[in-house]
C-alpha cells in the first residue's frame, strides 16, 4: 500500500437508539486516542482494547443549520474523547484507500457488526451526513479536475462503477431490476482475479453522475424492519470503483503508462440473533444466511492473520 501498512482497523460507538432509550440502557463505553474500553455493568470492572483509531460519535456533537453534525466537544463518560464526524472517520480510513488507487493499488474497506450498529451511517450516511462511499466518490473526481487543470495534456482518466449485493448467499446487480433464477455467477479470472459474470459496469464521468448511479442502486438494496434495526440491511452490499490514470509519453513517444485500481467498499449485513430481532419467516431464513457468510468470513480473515505469523506455515484460505 502507499502508505506501507496493510490492515487497519477501526472501532465506532453510535448514540443510542429508540429501543435503548425505552430500555433505559446504559453507557458501558469509555475511549481516548486508539483506546476502547468496556465496563461490565454487573461488576464495574473494565477491559480495554487497543485499535488504529476509536471513534467516539455516541454524543458530544453539534448539528449546524444544514444538519451536518460536527464535533461539538467532549463525549458523556469519555475520557476526554471528543465526537468523531463523518469527515473524520473518512479523512483516516478513507482517504487512505483512495491514496493507494492513485498509486495503482486495489484496496478493500468494509463496516462489520451487529445489526443496528451503525455500519450504512458510517459507508453510506444519511442526507448532508455523507458517508465513506459517497465522500471518496467526490474526492476522486475534484483530483481529476485538479490533474486536468494543472496538466491538461498528460494525463486521461476513466472511472466506472458497479454495486452489487449478497442476498440469501446468491449475487445480485444492483443496477439491474432483474437478475437470473440462483443469482450472478462468480468465477476467478487469471488475468483479472475474482469477477461477477454478467455484473453491469457504468463508466462515470461525474460525481453527479456517480451520485445518481448509487442513488438509483440504493433504491435496489434488501432491507426490512426488525425489533432492532428499522432499515435493517438483508444482504451484503459491495461498490466497486474501477479508477484507471494514463500517464501520456511517459516512457518516450507514444508510450504511456497505466495505472488501475480497484476499490471496494463493502456494507456488511449485521450479525443477527433471532431472539433478539424478532426475526420469523423470510427475516429468519436472511439472518441465518448473514450469520453463514459473516461466519466464513471470520474463518478467512483468522487464517489469513496466522498465515502473516507464520509465513513458513502452510495454512488453507477458505476462500470457497
Amino acid at each position: 500500500m502507499a502508505d506501507g501498512e496493510s490492515v487497519r482497523v477501526a472501532v465506532r460507538v453510535r448514540p443510542f437508539n429508540q429501543r435503548e432509550k425505552d430500555r433505559d440502557s446504559k453507557l458501558c463505553v469509555r475511549m481516548l486516542g486508539p483506546t476502547t474500553t468496556v465496563i461490565n455493568p454487573e461488576d464495574g470492572k473494565d477491559k480495554s482494547f487497543t485499535f488504529d483509531f476509536s471513534y467516539w460519535s455516541h454524543d458530544g456533537e453539534r448539528m449546524r443549520p444544514d444538519g451536518y453534525n460536527e464535533c461539538g466537544g467532549e463525549g458523556m463518560g469519555t475520557d476526554g474523547a471528543t465526537y468523531a464526524d463523518q469527515k473524520k472517520v473518512f479523512d483516516d480510513l478513507g482517504q487512505g484507500v483512495l491514496n493507494n488507487a492513485y498509486e495503482g493499488y486495489n484496496s478493500c474497506l468494509f463496516a462489520y457488526g451487529q445489526t443496528g450498529a451503525g455500519k450504512s451511517y458510517s459507508m453510506v450516511g444519511y442526507g448532508v451526513n455523507k458517508g465513506i462511499v459517497p465522500i471518496s466518490c467526490d474526492e476522486i473526481f475534484k483530483r481529476i479536475e485538479e490533474q486536468k487543470a494543472s496538466s491538461p495534456d498528460k494525463y486521461q482518466f476513466q472511472v466506472t462503477i458497479q454495486m452489487l449485493e449478497i442476498y440469501n448467499e446468491q449475487v445480485r446487480d444492483l443496477f439491474s431490476k432483474t437478475n437470473p433464477s440462483g443469482g450472478l455467477k462468480v468465477r476467478m479470472n487469471p488475468k483479472s482475479g475474482v469477477e461477477v459474470v454478467g455484473l453491469t459496469e457504468w463508466p462515470v464521468g461525474s460525481y453527479q453522475e456517480i451520485d445518481e448511479r448509487i442513488e438509483t442502486a440504493t433504491k435496489n438494496r434488501t432491507v426490512a424492519s426488525t425489533n432492532m434495526n428499522a432499515t435493517s440491511s438483508r444482504a451484503h452490499t459491495v461498490v466497486t470503483i474501477t479508477y484507471t490514470q494514463l500517464e501520456l509519453n511517459a516512457k518516450g513517444p507514444g508510450k504511456h503508462s497505466e495505472k488501475k485500481a480497484k476499490m471496494n467498499l463493502v456494507d456488511l449485513a449485521g450479525s443477527e440473533r433471532a431472539e433478539s430481532t424478532g426475526a420469523t419467516g423470510d427475516r429468519l431464513k436472511e439472518g441465518a444466511a448473514i450469520n453463514l457468510s459473516l461466519t466464513m468470513l471470520g474463518n478467512v480473515i483468522t487464517a489469513l492473520a496466522e498465515r502473516s505469523n507464520n509465513p513458513n506455515k502452510k495454512v488453507l484460505i477458505p476462500y470457497d
